[in-house]
């Protein structure tokens, strides 16, 4: 389904009509820098091959395949002239501390950018409308489209970044502190902290390539300063993302390290009880046996001696334990 569709005239967005027709108008023109934004919305395979054989964009046979299926893994694959991207959008939930994924292909070429979004994750209307307001970028053409979606996308996974390392702070001050941290709230932020890991890291290389590497498709100078730029804020995202990986496997070898020191500490206090209590257990059972050749029975004060050797006994085995701190 085509949710937006525009053309762009030397950085102006203006009415369009037929894609084929414009598309063929644009590529008589010579002006390289006009070009058809399409956006897509969980599109069919039907739908794909007809928007491609519309506009004869000669997307190939693979990339419709990774459009139509999804779940891909994040890229930026050159096909020739042309650039396809998968892009991960992320969303931090406040609520749960969870992050949510969506994903996001963009296919570039010479006077068209094509979008496809699949699930309901994506920063594209607001990145239309701020692309609009800045004619000066916008003429650059296709890859000025392709620069401002991975911008808004990279300053999504920032965001995002802020939010996690907020939850590790949290954490780790618990896990440091007097009380325990339950160990499925560790491997749960882990799990996040993956998720997130595999939206960035995939984009690193090909995004240094692209403004580094003699071949990059990219037309302008200009251009490639702009893709440095994201490249740096990718860079630092994917290192403090290493980094919250390292940190949550020592949080949680320290937690579990804290776990089991408690775990000894009690096992030590129910060891010391049991001891003390098995000195008038053992005491009551050997005068519970009844036999009748037991002097202490007939002795007057038997009852009141017994009970107080239970309690010196105990009494010493408790002072013992409290030394060696046991109890």
């Amino acid at each position: 389904m085509i949710v937006d569709k525009a053309l762009y005239r030397d950085g102006v967005r203006t009415s369009c009509g037929d894609l084929s027709d414009e598309l063929d108008a644009m590529r008589a023109s010579g002006a390289a820098d006009d070009f058809l934004w399409i956006g897509l919305k969980n599109p069919s395979m039907a739908e794909l091959e007809n928007v491609n054989d519309e506009l004869g964009l000669g997307l190939h046979r693979l990339a419709l395949e990774d459009a139509v299926m999804g779940r891909q893994r994040a890229k930026i694959e050159p096909y020739g002239t042309d650039v396809f991207v998968v892009l991960k959008t992320l969303s931090y939930i406040e609520e749960t501390s969870d992050v949510e994924t969506g994903e996001l292909m963009v296919h570039v070429g010479k006077h068209f950018v094509l979008t496809i979004r699949r699930g309901e994750l994506s920063p594209l209307a607001g990145v239309r409308k701020e692309l609009e307001q800045d004619g000066e970028k916008l003429a650059l053409g296709p890859m000025a489209a392709l620069h401002a979606i991975i911008d808004k996308v990279v300053d999504q996974y920032r965001d995002i970044d802020v939010e996690l390392a907020r939850d590790i702070d949290e954490i780790e001050e618990a896990v440091f502190s007097d009380g325990l941290v339950s160990s499925d709230v560790i491997y749960r932020l882990k799990r996040e902290v993956l998720e997130f890991r595999r939206a960035i890291t995939p984009l690193v290389v090909p995004l240094r390539m692209l403004h580094t590497s003699g071949r990059s498709p990219l037309p302008h100078d200009e251009l490639r300063l702009l893709f440095r730029d994201i490249d740096d804020h990718l860079h630092f995202v994917a290192d403090r993302i290493d980094s919250y990986d390292r940190l949550l496997s020592d949080v949680l070898s320290a937690n579990l390290a804290k776990i089991s020191v408690q775990q000894n500490a009690d096992m030590r206090k129910i060891s010391a009880w049991v001891a003390i209590a098995a000195v008038p257990t053992m005491i009551a059972g050997i005068y519970g046996m009844n036999f009748d050749h037991m002097p202490e029975l007939r002795w007057h004060y038997g009852y009141f001696a017994v009970l107080t050797l239970m309690g010196v006994v105990c009494a010493g085995l408790w002072l013992t334990f409290k030394r060696v701190r046991w109890l």
